[in-house]
């Protein structure tokens, strides 16, 4: 059990802070959401309470890069920082009515002090897969705005004046051009930073060995999972992603088959359905275009096989970090069971 308990309320401007002591609120504050306005108020709080790091527990909601300034804090003052999903500190308030600031950081401290023997410290992810990960978030908001200035080329034609159209498409297409190469300058980026980094760039290629997992799901993946630290085996991954099925079930009046949760990483979930349908559908053999085509031929849903096909793949990436080699195609089972049963002489 730890002495004191620190809910924060993180936004973008400043930081509402709550500090429990045995359930009693002993100080609130605003901070502004700068390193240096929180190193000064680390030094007044331990002066003014007289408490030690080892004996702080501080729990936030985990809001993307909104939290920087007080992830370079506590990691140099050495403090135990716990960044819960946001959706299960919501989820633990019961009915609520209105919003503020200060209640939240509150509630969060509540949370935080029922449910400490559950938490777990946030560590700062490396420098370049941090930098990655900035870079990746660039990539997905350029390429949102391409597809939308693409689609205008195509949507719009039957509804203009071909002279109106020719003056349009021709903005649109320069637009789309110049968006390509912020891609295409986010992806050399990107690139650079796996290459300079040894333990990055070998697991890339580990998971490039799987069929159907090309460089950007590679990176995708190294980053979703922070180098494959964040989740200890693909079952985990799975449910993150949206991938494992689950039942509903109540009584005898309520019953379906089991499908899918919609709390997931779409993002990651579309690459690796992406890949799933390559995989299946674009290849010209292999084991996942034989199982698609059987399960297919059984009766089975399409999008049902998929995403067998889907938590295949990443039960094969990491199954290859894992065993730190790359993935074998055609896997001699018996001749390794041979070698297993074979007596090992000691001279």
């Amino acid at each position: 059990m730890r002495k004191i308990i620190v809910g924060i309320d993180i936004s973008k401007e400043k930081l509402n802070v709550c500090l429990l002591e045995e359930m009693n609120i002993v100080h609130e504050d605003e901070i502004e959401n700068t390193v240096a306005s929180l190193r000064k108020w680390f030094s007044r709080m331990r002066k003014s309470l007289k408490f030690r790091m080892d004996e702080v527990l501080l729990c936030a909601e985990f809001t993307g890069r909104y939290i920087y300034p007080l992830a370079v804090v506590c990691h140099e003052e050495e403090a135990f920082l716990w960044m819960e999903d946001p959706s299960r500190i919501k989820n633990s308030f019961g009915l609520v009515r209105g919003k503020s600031d200060s209640v939240d950081a509150r509630r969060i401290a509540e949370y935080a002090f029922r449910h400490q023997d559950k938490a777990v410290a946030y560590h700062m992810p490396p420098k370049e897969l941090a930098s990655i990960k900035i870079l990746m978030t660039d990539r997905e908001l350029v390429l949102s705005d391409r597809k939308k200035y693409e689609a205008q080329l195509t949507d719009q034609k039957r509804f203009m004046d071909k002279e109106d159209y020719a003056m349009q498409s021709k903005m649109w297409k320069s637009i789309v051009k110049e968006l390509q190469k912020q891609l295409d300058f986010i992806d050399e980026k990107i690139d650079k930073l796996v290459s300079d980094s040894e333990s990055l760039s070998h697991q890339v290629e580990l998971l490039k060995s799987v069929d159907g997992i090309g460089q950007r799901i590679a990176v995708a993946m190294v980053v979703v999972t922070d180098a494959f630290t964040r989740f200890d085996n693909a079952r985990q991954f799975n449910c993150y992603a949206g991938l494992a099925p689950f039942t509903y079930t109540s009584g005898k009046s309520i019953y379906s088959k089991a499908k899918v949760s919609q709390r997931a990483n779409k993002q990651i979930k579309a690459l690796l359905h992406m890949a799933a349908v390559c995989a299946a559908t674009h290849m010209k053999s292999g084991d996942y275009k034989e199982y698609y085509d059987r399960r297919i031929a059984e009766g089975k849903h399409p999008l049902c096989v998929l995403n067998v096909i889907r938590a295949k793949l990443v039960g094969r990436m990491f199954a290859v970090i894992k065993r730190d080699e790359l993935y074998i195609k055609n896997y001699d089972r018996s001749s390794s069971e041979k070698k297993l049963s074979t007596p090992v002489q000691i001279s």
